[in-house]
């Protein structure tokens, strides 16, 4: 069902394009091309004009992510190091490169120019985008690095890239790392009026003190960003035998403290009351052994996924793989392989961009937990290795992420992405009641997640890809409460009392989804709108004497403000992506439609203070076009923000116009459409319009590649060819979905997994159902027994059964 994930022999970063080197027992397949063009050997092929061009096996994507040595050529000394991230590539050099990757090679995928041959005589290198802190001047810093040129050797011999901008980004904080909440901790427990507090409440083991750092956000001028803070929780571990005590358990209120993180020093502590330490509940734990009664189930039996013939990853589906410390997972290149239509793109993008947690309760401490995840922390940065056989089951391919650390240096994640197949129940069935004879076929999806863990929470970021064409978008909440403390007899209406002692207040999980769309386009194609449609009632009258009638009417969204629009449940609204030009056998457009799944809205005045960084969350969808520098809801740094309406609300006040332009939806969960429009030369990611592709391969394998397309289609001119890709327009949409979290008991001591998400189906996409080709399950044709091994007898009549 998946192409990119199959790599050349000779290859460990073909296609696997989260790790450099791919595991698992995946075996691949060499990629096909045309006769007259073998990647595979190194050979010579004649230009239109008779100049040799040497072709050589290409085994990297422009899209893979950096490798551990390309991060390490892009560090640099004394600076905090915050991201280091691949700059991606432009669409156009995309567009050539999955033509090169994904076989069959297709020329219904090539456009058709006529000119003179003008081959680039040099394609630019791969490049990094790097934030780092001077932490001497409190600076951020956004460096653009060329990786394939040696600047200079300094001691130790390592290389450096070179680079090639620089531009320091003023009244910004930029995200938080690992190793600072560790430092913050540190500080924290050291302080001598912290110990004394904690003496009060007859702790005196700082081993059993949790420090967990939480940005300040942006609540009054003292917040600014001029200085780099943050507001720590606490909470205290019951000492115990139990291997994995829950800290979450022991919050401890009533102590204030200002860090800063900068000098890395306290520099506000206040005792404000004297709130006791919970009772110890004995329902706490979670780990084996030690939850309710201290003896687990013994009847649960292990289930054993077995597929001796290996997966279906090559089945319709083609997709490629990447990972970025902000978003996590990464979805390229999507389209779905039909037919003798050949690969049918569906979205150039797919990632999860922004998610914001606000509390309801508006005591101290909780009126300022209101988490950017991804801007203040990253989801990416905080993904974890998966279990075998535990966090997914069956036949598994796993994908390593490479990070730089907060010096400069880097380190892997392993097995942080897992792409593997299930079975998903029934894909369709029918039966003949007057003949008996049936006809079902089982479901069966691709799925690539990661997990992430933030403080107490944990998310679980999933994509799955079905065999009737839909992609569905799911996160799984689970993870431990982050809960306060009450005093005897201490009654708050803002939460859900746990235990004696303990309550949990109300929040809201929201997510955001950006998908930059391209339903049916072909390569330099911009020739997607976005449609809403909602279900009416007819009006009583010559057309509905029954009364009974209603219809779908649709609305074109034609510019930015007319695209912020909101979910209606009332009306089954639903918001459709076309395709101008291609018409299916009924002529009309084939499209894409977003369904929402259950939502929310803020619940929040509009006057609170953490709505002024998310203003993005008023409203479901945003469709804007793409501009490079309109990538994130929030805008870039988040954290400590001052600017009111930053990002998505400011972008749309342009109202730029969304007809016939290459789609993004930002998608919420409590929901987002945000739409982007690419200009003259279009970009994904990229922060760098001054080249043509950042490719690490040989120079004249890819030249060679764009002079194989020329001869096959006699073109003259490969300038122009490469200029026809740079010229067209996209549109982007943003999706936001979420979740209101009243806490229940059920939730205590970790909170079983609760889902939310959202489905793009296809619309007018196939001519008719792409899933009924699927064939029927052989393991079904034996008899089926019950649980006392007894043959269940089949009806041969179905007609006579009923009689």
């Amino acid at each position: 069902m998946m192409r990119p994930v199959e790599t050349l022999p000779e290859s460990p970063t073909a296609n696997a394009a989260v790790s450099t080197k791919p595991k698992g027992d995946l075996v691949g397949e060499n990629h096909r091309v045309p006769s007259n063009f073998s990647p595979a050997q190194s050979h010579s092929i004649e230009s239109v004009k008779g100049i040799p061009m040497t072709l050589r096996a290409q085994t990297s994507h422009p899209l893979d992510p950096l490798s551990a040595t390309e991060i390490k050529v892009a560090e640099r000394d004394s600076m905090r190091f915050i991201e280091v991230v691949l700059v991606e590539p432009e669409k156009h050099v995309v567009a050539m490169a999955d033509a090169y990757f994904f076989p069959p090679f297709q020329p219904s995928l090539m456009p058709r120019i006529k000119g003179r041959p003008v081959l680039p005589t040099k394609l630019p290198p791969r490049l990094a985008r790097l934030v780092v802190c001077n932490k001497m001047l409190n600076e951020t810093s956004v460096w653009i690095v060329e990786l394939t040129q040696v600047h200079a050797v300094t001691r130790g011999g390592h290389h450096r890239g070179k680079v090639i901008s620089s531009k320091v980004i003023p009244d910004v904080q930029p995200p938080m790392d690992a190793v600072e909440y560790a430092e913050c901790e540190a500080v924290v427990k050291d302080y001598h009026s912290f110990r004394e507090a904690m003496k009060k409440r007859g702790i005196e083991d700082m081993d059993l003190v949790m420090v967990d750092a939480w940005c300040v956000g942006c609540y009054t001028e003292a917040d600014a960003p001029s200085r780099r803070l943050a507001k720590p929780l606490i909470f205290c571990r019951t000492e115990s035998d139990c291997p994995v005590e829950n800290g979450y358990a022991g919050p401890v209120d009533g102590i204030y403290v200002l860090v800063d993180m900068q000098n890395m020093e306290v520099i506000e502590f206040e005792e404000r009351k004297l709130v006791p330490l919970p009772p110890a509940d004995p329902l706490r734990n979670y780990t084996a052994g030690e939850t309710r009664g201290g003896v687990d189930r013994s009847d649960v039996k292990p289930p054993h996924i077995l597929q001796t013939e290996g997966p279906s990853f090559r089945e319709q589906w083609s997709f490629r793989v990447g990972f970025t410390p902000r978003d996590g997972l990464v979805i390229h290149s999507v389209a779905y392989v039909d037919g003798n239509r050949g690969r049918r793109s569906v979205a150039h993008r797919l990632s999860f961009i922004e998610m914001v947690v606000p509390y309801g309760d508006s005591n101290e401490p909780h009126y300022r937990k209101n988490a950017f995840d991804a801007g203040e922390d990253g989801l990416g940065k905080n993904v974890h290795s998966l279990k075998k056989g535990c966090d997914c089951l069956g036949y598994i391919k796993y994908f390593d992420a490479h990070f730089t650390n907060f010096t400069g240096g880097f380190e892997t994640i392993e097995n942080c992405v897992c792409l593997h197949e299930e079975d998903h129940g029934i894909l369709w069935k029918h039966q003949d009641w007057r003949t008996g004879l049936a006809e079902v076929r089982r479901s069966r999806r691709l799925t690539v997640s990661f997990i992430c863990t933030v403080a107490n929470y944990e998310y679980g970021f999933y994509w799955h890809f079905y065999q009737d064409g839909k992609i569905e978008a799911e996160v799984k909440l689970t993870g431990i409460l982050s809960l306060g403390a009450l005093l005897p007899g201490e009654v708050r209406k803002y939460g859900t009392m746990i235990a004696p002692g303990l309550y949990a207040p109300v929040h809201q999980h929201f997510l955001v989804a950006r998908m930059d769309m391209a339903v049916d386009c072909k390569p330099g194609e911009a020739l997607n709108q976005v449609v809403e449609l909602n279900v009416k009632v007819g009006e009583p009258g010559k057309d509905n004497v029954h009364n009974n009638a209603f219809y779908a009417e649709e609305k074109l969204l034609r510019s930015e403000l007319q695209a912020m629009r909101d979910c209606n449940p009332l009306s089954a609204r639903h918001w459709i992506v076309r395709n101008t030009r291609t018409v299916n056998r009924t002529g009309q457009p084939t499209g894409y439609k977003l369904v929402p799944g259950s939502n929310c809205l803020p619940l929040a005045g509009p006057d609170a203070k953490f709505l002024r960084r998310a203003a993005f969350l008023k409203h479901n969808l945003w469709v804007t076009p793409y501009a490079c520098d309109e990538m994130y809801p929030g805008g870039e740094f988040p954290n400590q923000n001052p600017r009111v309406g930053e990002g998505l609300a400011t972008w749309v006040k342009k109202n730029r116009s969304l007809e016939e332009a290459d789609i993004e939806f930002l998608f919420s969960l409590a929901e987002i459409m945000h739409v982007q429009k690419l200009c003259s030369s279009v970009e994904l990611l990229s922060f760098s319009s001054t080249y043509f592709e950042q490719f690490k391969f040989p120079e004249l394998c890819f030249v060679g590649f764009l002079k194989m397309v020329s001869v096959f289609f006699n073109q003259q001119s490969l300038h122009d060819l490469i200029f026809y890709f740079c010229s067209f327009r996209t549109l982007c949409t943003v999706y936001m979905f979420g979740l209101t979290h009243i806490p229940r008991l059920e939730d205590w001591p970790v909170m079983p997994v609760e889902d939310l998400g959202f489905v793009l189906m296809p619309h007018g996409f196939f001519n008719c159902s792409p899933a009924v080709d699927v064939p029927p399950n052989t393991a079904c044709d034996s008899d089926a027994k019950d649980s006392n091994g007894v043959v269940a007898k089949h009806v041969q009549n179905g007609f006579i059964a009923k009689l």
